[in-house]
């Protein structure tokens, strides 16, 4: 009978996710260093690209949070017993038809 090891693939996952994090970051910590200088002209127009790009961002970004954090604010008023709809007051819902 042979002796078998049994692989452990949390393990192995999560070394492999280290690494290549670490690949990652050296990578882009050897650009940002080493980089060469490049003179070059920046059109005008591309700075209208910029400023979509970063609104873009800033829009999604903000969307996202506004998401998770009414996520979150239902999970804590659930949690809590907390009835945000206590004091409102509600219309019904009837319909009411009058003939002459």
């Amino acid at each position: 009978m042979r002796n078998e090891k049994k692989i452990n693939l949390k393990k192995v996952v999560k070394s492999s996710a280290a690494v290549l994090g670490f690949a990652l970051y050296a990578s882009v910590a050897g650009m940002l260093l080493f980089g060469a200088n490049g003179f070059a002209y920046i059109d005008p127009s591309v700075m209208t690209y910029v400023i979509q790009a970063v609104s873009g961002a800033v829009i999604a970004i903000g969307a996202a949070v506004g998401i998770y954090w009414r996520r979150a604010k239902k999970k804590l008023n659930d949690k809590f017993e907390i009835d945000e709809n206590k004091n409102k007051e509600v219309e019904s819902d009837d319909i009411e038809v009058y003939k002459k």
